[in-house]
């Protein structure tokens, strides 16, 4: 693959009328590796993938996955992927031994192949006692299993996971974390959409930040984090007026505020000097601060500094 790229996307567009969906999104994702898009509603996160997956043609741009052009050989990129989309693919009547031998069998494995695949991926995915029950009888969390199992069949080299974690529980969620970063470990390229802050942080080597069809920042979490603010300080006021002239003085300065705590924050390289002189000039009086900590920057801080907020209300179109 060209430079050990798994996948390669370069000046990707893509419209729907008037609507710019895309505008020009470059990503480079290393061979082996979990690379995260990370951004609100409407950002370009599916339709990215829809691309990336041969789903969706785009406007202009050049796209090249596992070493195939995603245009002109989308044949070649379909038996190098897997897709797992937001919502489980796989038939509820069937048991997930039934589900796994039937995709099997339609990648082109013998019957004992496909047999054989099967039990692999039940170990695999934890599900051997499950897979002789009706997928219909599944909790979220091991129809997700099932699906990513499901995905493996053909032994793809990249995974494409559009929100995979979406509607599971906690623990249900750590488990997948789990799974995916086993792939990984394992060889596979892992290329993952998200809004959970978390799981970008927890999993991926390296994050793009979509925003408006985008890529608005990219890097590794920490980079990402470093780039916003080493660390913040966080300052709860002793009332709302004084609230009001905590915002007020913070000016530009200030990162999230949550009125309803009186929280405000801002960043500081976190040494006892540049804390002391924050406060001193946020609060010369010392009268509008009830107290203060010192956080490292988190993966919400960079989210809201790049996009100025946690979700957009339009949604991206579903054509395919």
């Amino acid at each position: 693959m060209e430079d050990n790229l798994a996948v390669r996307a370069t000046a990707l567009t893509k419209a729907y009328g008037r609507h710019a969906v895309l505008a020009g999104v470059d990503i480079a994702v290393p061979a082996g590796s979990i690379f995260a898009l990370l951004g609100p509603n409407g950002a370009g996160k599916t339709t990215t993938v829809r691309i990336l997956a041969t789903l969706l043609r785009p406007d202009s741009g050049q796209v090249r996955v596992a070493g195939f052009d995603a245009v002109r050989q989308r044949r070649q990129v379909r038996r190098a992927i897997s897709l797992t989309g937001q919502h489980t693919a796989i038939d509820i009547l069937q048991t997930g031994r039934e589900n796994l031998r039937m995709l099997g069998r339609l990648a082109g494995l013998s019957r004992t192949d496909a047999h054989r695949r099967a039990t692999e991926l039940l170990h695999r995915f934890d599900l051997v006692d499950a897979g002789r029950r009706r997928v219909g009888t599944y909790s979220g969390g091991m129809r997700r299993r099932l699906d990513l199992a499901a995905g493996l069949v053909g032994a793809p080299s990249v995974l494409f996971l559009d929100e995979p974690t979406t509607g599971l529980d906690p623990r249900s969620r750590q488990d997948l974390w789990q799974v995916i970063a086993e792939l990984a470990a394992g060889g596979a390229t892992v290329l993952l959409t998200t809004q959970y802050l978390e799981e970008a942080d927890q999993l991926a080597d390296r994050i793009a930040v979509l925003d408006g069809g985008q890529v608005v920042a990219e890097g590794t979490p920490d980079e990402l984090k470093h780039r916003v603010a080493g660390q913040r300080l966080d300052l709860t006021a002793t009332d709302r007026t004084a609230f009001s002239q905590l915002v007020a003085r913070a000016g530009g300065r200030a990162g999230p505020v949550a009125p309803d705590r009186l929280l405000v924050s801002m960043p500081t390289d976190g040494s006892a000097g540049h804390v002391r002189a924050l406060l001193d000039d946020i609060d010369p009086g010392r009268d509008t601060v009830a107290r203060f900590t010192v956080h490292a920057a988190s993966l919400d801080d960079v989210f809201l500094a790049l996009t100025g907020r946690a979700t957009s209300q339009e949604s991206e179109p579903t054509h395919v």
